[in-house]
Formats: structure tokens, C-alpha cells, sequence
């Protein structure tokens, strides 16, 4: 029989284990413990004096589980879920979420003190060879992105100012539904009131007004793979100053190896495709484009034809400035 001590740490662990079930009988705990289903009550009021929330449900479909308390009791990792949890808290605390760095750093201390020698020396391994790269992005304020996190889950309307990317600014009523990281960014993804359609919002340029409320009755939710295409899509189209319809000589399986992020294409019945790109320098898109290793028009985009021109001309020179 296990000592007191080890015991209770293995029952723990057992209860912890919400991913696999929700509940265990007593007679399934003292059977993976080899004790008695008594030693199992008694075991579990011990759990409950040291701080761990047990909850018990009466009946045939009943059980033990571990609930949520009112402190945060200490927690048992294994050893990969330890080094996830530090490789995390490195990540964190690089900023990508706004006013968490320090806490981060903090907790990180924390545990790699505690952490044996070979979980800690692949954590330090990580930290020592792995070079942050600098996103470039703004970092999402922590407490604005608990609260769309809370109201999605709870289905709280939102009230909130946005910073569109051209600089103005608008006060929007959403039904949020899911939060999606992409590109190293942080969108929302709800139902606009006002606009009476689905819409994504960067979360960096939220800034809401008052708590979450009231609540919204669930309206029918695309699939998160729709979701997160739909994400994709508004992030494509609505990020960049300069927009442009492309048709290619090419297909869209062509087409979509040669882009390095996701993109709607539509495919024509000629063979052809066509597809919307954008950026906030046209000449920059102008050079992309020439990089489809296809022939390309471009449809009713002005400054996009004007940056294909000057870098035709310009590569037009270097050829001619290279003869003799």
C-alpha cells in the first residue's frame, strides 16, 4: 500500500485528469490506488483540508471530481506539461500580451527553482538558443483580452470604441463569439449589431466601455475552421491601404504555392484565377506580384498599375545601362 502522503499525490493526479473523464466512482479510485473505498473518503476529506476543492455527485452516475475553489491550491504538472507551462511563461513574458511580462518573469522564477535538474536544463536550453523574434505588432492589452475571453464564454454583449486601420475611430455593439490568434495577432470574431453581419475586429484596437452585458441568446456559429478562414479573409482585405483584383494566367493551385499567407482565389472557368492582394506600399505589392512566375493583369487599381510601370522602367534601365 502506497504511504499516506504519495497516495494522496497520485489521487490528485487522478482527479486531474478532466481530459480523459469527469468523474471518478470511489470504487474506481480504490481500485487504481489499491485501497479501500474508505481510505478513499477519508483520503479525499484530507484533499479538502489541505485547500483542493473535491466535489462529490450522489448516485449510480455519480462520483468525484475536482472542482474550482475560492484560492488557487498548489498544482501537480508532469514532467512535459512542466516544461510546456515554462516554455509558455518565456513567451509571455517577450510581451506579446500587454502588462503580463513581469508576472511572467515572475512565475517563471518560480518554477524553474523547483523544477529537477533535467526538466530544467531543456528549459534553459530553449532560453539560452532560441532568439526572439521581434513581431512587429502591437501587443493586445491582458485586461482587454480576458474580458472578450470571459464574454465569449459567458455570451455577454460587448460595447466597445475601434481604431480602424486608416486612423478613425468607431463605437461598435457586438455578440463575440470566438477570440483567434493569427499573424502574431490577437481578433475577435463576433456579430456586429449595428451592421447585422459577422465581422473581425483586431483585438490591440478594442477599447471597451464599461463590463460586459447583457447577455445574447447563441445565434447559429460557423464551424471553427470556417471561422478561422473567415478570420484570415477579413484580415487579407481589410488591413492594408492599398487593395487590387489580379487575374493570373495561372491557376489557383499555383497561384496559392507561391503566397506565403492564406488568401481567397477564385478560380476561373478559362483556366485562369483571380485574387485580391494588398499592401500599404503599391510598388512593394508590384514586386510581389512579379514573383507569381505567371502573367498577371490587374483590374481597376490605379496606383497598382502605376508602381508596375515604374518598376518596369527601372528594371528597363538596368538592362540598358548594362550594354555596351
Amino acid at each position: 500500500m502506497l504511504e499516506t502522503s504519495a497516495r494522496l499525490l497520485r489521487l490528485l493526479r487522478l482527479l486531474s485528469l478532466f481530459q480523459a473523464r469527469r468523474d471518478w466512482t470511489g470504487g474506481e479510485l480504490a481500485e487504481r490506488l489499491g485501497v479501500t473505498t474508505r481510505t478513499v473518503r477519508n483520503d479525499v476529506e484530507r484533499l479538502r483540508e489541505l485547500g483542493y476543492p473535491v466535489e462529490a455527485r450522489p448516485g449510480v452516475a455519480g462520483g468525484y471530481r475536482l472542482g474550482s475553489g475560492a484560492a488557487l491550491p498548489p498544482l501537480l504538472l508532469d514532467d512535459d506539461e512542466a516544461v510546456a507551462v515554462a516554455l509558455g511563461l518565456r513567451v509571455a513574458a517577450g510581451g506579446a500580451v500587454a502588462g503580463i511580462e513581469e508576472t511572467s518573469l515572475s512565475a517563471l522564477a518560480k518554477l524553474q527553482r523547483i523544477l529537477p535538474a533535467r526538466l530544467r536544463h531543456r528549459v534553459e536550453s530553449f532560453g539560452s538558443h532560441a532568439l526572439p523574434v521581434p513581431a512587429g505588432t502591437p501587443p493586445v492589452d491582458a485586461e482587454t483580452l480576458t474580458t472578450l475571453a470571459l464574454a465569449c464564454r459567458d455570451q455577454l454583449a460587448v460595447r466597445f470604441d475601434y481604431e480602424a486601420h486608416s486612423g478613425g475611430s468607431s463605437r461598435r455593439s457586438a455578440e463575440p463569439y470566438r477570440l483567434v490568434h493569427r499573424r502574431q495577432r490577437w481578433y475577435l470574431f463576433a456579430w456586429d449589431l449595428e451592421r447585422a453581419d459577422w465581422r473581425t475586429f483586431r483585438a490591440d484596437r478594442i477599447r471597451p466601455l464599461g463590463p460586459p452585458g447583457p447577455r445574447f441568446a447563441p445565434r447559429p456559429t460557423p464551424p471553427d475552421a470556417e471561422i478561422t478562414a473567415r478570420v484570415d479573409s477579413g484580415v487579407a482585405r481589410g488591413t492594408w491601404r492599398y487593395t487590387a483584383r489580379v487575374i493570373v494566367d495561372a491557376s489557383a493551385e499555383h497561384v496559392r504555392a507561391r503566397i506565403p499567407t492564406p488568401i481567397e482565389i477564385e478560380e476561373l472557368p478559362d483556366g485562369r484565377c483571380a485574387f485580391a492582394p494588398g499592401s500599404d506600399d503599391p510598388e512593394r505589392l508590384a514586386l510581389y506580384l512579379g514573383m507569381l512566375g505567371a502573367d498577371f493583369e490587374v483590374v481597376q487599381a490605379p496606383e497598382l498599375v502605376a508602381a508596375v510601370e515604374q518598376v518596369i522602367a527601372r528594371y528597363q534601365r538596368a538592362i540598358g545601362a548594362g550594354e555596351v
